[in-house]
């Protein structure tokens, strides 16, 4: 099977704004829309639960079936029962919160490898802001006074990426020595609010309200909705 394709996005998972894009991922895939909030969980039940009705509605105005998988902790996505939930999918989306926990929870686990096999035996992946920045190899660090960045799940080792881009990262004094220290071969790119990069792992089409960024050799490049952007691949 040939993976499916995957949505680096920068806001708005579950909402009417990225509707289209979330339909064309699902488009002639199983009707099984997979959603995995995990990296609410630190903000508490409300805001799992707030998650799950955000992503029922998104999915009843597609006309498909949602399939909340809620893992807590490891101990969750360790669990059997919990991650034979996504084989049948035809997108599993990873929504906001924190993506340090949520890496640390999803990485090398029972359910990380269902949503692995699932994207490469043809399901769609989308990760939203925590979710795109965990599917990376790293997560640049959002806060002083640490600078390191923190493991993600691997699946995109030659990226880094930076959500929420026009409202946070744009605006950061010392961006360029904060993020733009990356290992040869690994491209930092940028996604605006309302935003989506698709397709990859290396080559993405731009969809949604705004723009994406590519950053090489110390010089960003702007990709508007409906442009290639090419990712380089770790030699």
């Amino acid at each position: 099977m040939t993976p499916g394709p995957i949505a680096l996005v920068g806001s708005g998972e579950y909402l009417p704004v990225m509707l289209e894009v979330e339909a064309s991922l699902i488009a002639g895939r199983n009707p099984i829309y997979v959603q995995i909030p995990t990296a609410a969980a630190p903000e508490g039940e409300g805001s799992l639960t707030r998650w799950i009705e955000l992503g029922k509605a998104q999915a009843s105005r597609m006309g498909v079936t949602a399939v909340s998988v809620v893992a807590h902790d490891r101990n969750d996505a360790q669990d059997p029962r919990i991650a034979e939930l996504v084989r049948d999918a035809g997108l599993i989306y990873l929504s906001g919160g924190n993506p340090t926990f949520l890496a640390n929870t999803l990485r090398d686990t029972l359910l990380w490898r269902e949503i692995e096999t699932a994207w490469r035996n043809g399901a769609a992946l989308a990760g939203c802001s925590a979710g795109a920045m965990a599917l990376a190899d790293h997560i640049p660090a959002l806060r002083l006074p640490t600078h390191s960045a923190t493991h993600g799940v691997g699946l995109l080792p030659h990226l880094r990426v930076l959500p929420h881009f026009d409202q946070m990262f744009a605006r950061i004094p010392d961006f360029l020595t904060r993020f733009m220290k990356v290992p040869d071969g690994v491209s930092i790119v940028g996604i605006d609010e309302d935003t989506a990069i698709v397709g990859g792992p290396f080559e993405w089409e731009v969809k949604g309200r705004q723009s994406a960024w590519l950053f090489v050799d110390g010089h960003r490049k702007e990709f508007k909705p409906g442009e290639t952007l090419v990712t380089p691949g770790i030699s």
